[in-house]
């Protein structure tokens, strides 16, 4: 496996993996199935693995940790705060809100490295931005971990520019987790241009449109109960009916490539420069062994091109989140 710098420090797989699905939003699926693709992972040499708290909640981190014990220095784990969580409550329902206060990043650090049963958190996000917590406050109480000898990094989400910057002033931020794909493009021009600029890494979570672009999606009763891409405007069925033609025409490109629409979107965005790693979500070995197989892609410019101008974000149907999820994207 290649392998690619986040930040100044860190140093990882060229991709990913993405925990949330094996115990959040996408239905979960048995401990047991998780860990022999968590297993998997590492012997393909994927060294990046993504969790957060608030994922299951708290249950992610815990299978991570229990899984990845006995490859510990072998890999470099990442976890995210940010979120009020609200007790007794599962899945994304449990989210009621941000919380960057400087006691909450304290508290919740403890409690992931508990959970996750390590020494050190490899890097730390702040999952969102809590605009009622000035920025500065939030990242000097997590540079105080990395002080303490409890984080190594540090990394931010979801955020815009402005934010970057100050927080950079603050302590070195070594990566900025972000949406990021062939129908989201969001983070182009300002943020990366930012990213580039200060030597930040760039990890962009759902690099497969969360799992649409892989071309096995094709109506909403293809998810499961508890599916959280159910309440994704993107994934209604009208919707789909639209995006679905968009995703054919990848098809077409990919076999006459050699590779599958999956792999085709997930080298667009490796191939987006060095100093991206995408994060690819993966619960079946089958899923994992592809996209590990993309990081050997290579795509010429004049691919590039067609393949973005092909699926322009501006071609497909339905936003990102419907008006009650809107807050967790706050820049």
């Amino acid at each position: 496996m290649k392998t690619r710098k986040i930040g100044p420090d860190l140093t990882v797989s060229a991709v990913g993996l993405g925990c949330m699905g094996m115990s959040h939003a996408y239905g979960g699926q048995d401990e047991r199935e998780s860990i022999r693709t968590l297993h998997r992972a590492v012997e393909l040499g994927v060294t990046f693995f993504d969790t957060a708290e608030v994922y299951g909640p708290f249950e992610n981190e815990i299978l991570i940790g229990k899984a990845l014990k006995p490859y510990r220095d072998r890999v470099v784990i990442a976890t995210k705060f940010g979120f009020r969580i609200d007790a007794g409550k599962q899945g994304v329902e449990a989210m009621s809100g941000v919380d960057g206060r400087p006691e909450h990043v304290r508290a919740v650090a403890e409690a992931s490295l508990k959970r996750l049963g390590v020494e050190v958190i490899d890097l730390f996000y702040q999952h969102r931005v809590d605009p009622q917590v000035p920025i500065e406050d939030t990242v000097g109480a997590m540079a105080d971990l990395v002080q303490q000898g409890k984080v190594r990094a540090l990394g931010l989400s979801e955020t815009g520019a402005d934010m970057i910057r100050r927080a950079h002033a603050v302590h070195p931020i070594s990566a900025l987790q972000s949406e990021y794909s062939l129908w989201t493009r969001d983070p182009e021009g300002e943020i990366l241009d930012t990213c580039r600029e200060l030597g930040i890494g760039f990890v962009p979570f759902s690099p497969l449109g969360r799992g649409f672009l892989t071309g096995k999606i094709q109506k909403p009763e293809d998810f499961g109960d508890g599916d959280f891409r159910r309440t994704l405007p993107r994934f209604s069925a009208e919707n789909m009916a639209t995006n679905t033609a968009l995703v054919k025409l990848m098809e077409e490109m990919a076999v006459a490539k050699g590779v599958t629409a999956a792999q085709l979107a997930l080298a667009w965005v490796i191939n987006q420069g060095e100093f991206i790693v995408p994060i690819p979500g993966a619960r079946k070995i089958a899923h994992l062994e592809q996209n590990v197989a993309a990081a050997d892609i290579v795509l010429s410019s004049d691919e590039l091109r067609a393949l973005g101008d092909m699926l322009a974000p501006e071609r497909f149907a339905g936003t990102r989140y419907g008006t009650a999820g809107a807050w967790v994207t706050n820049r």
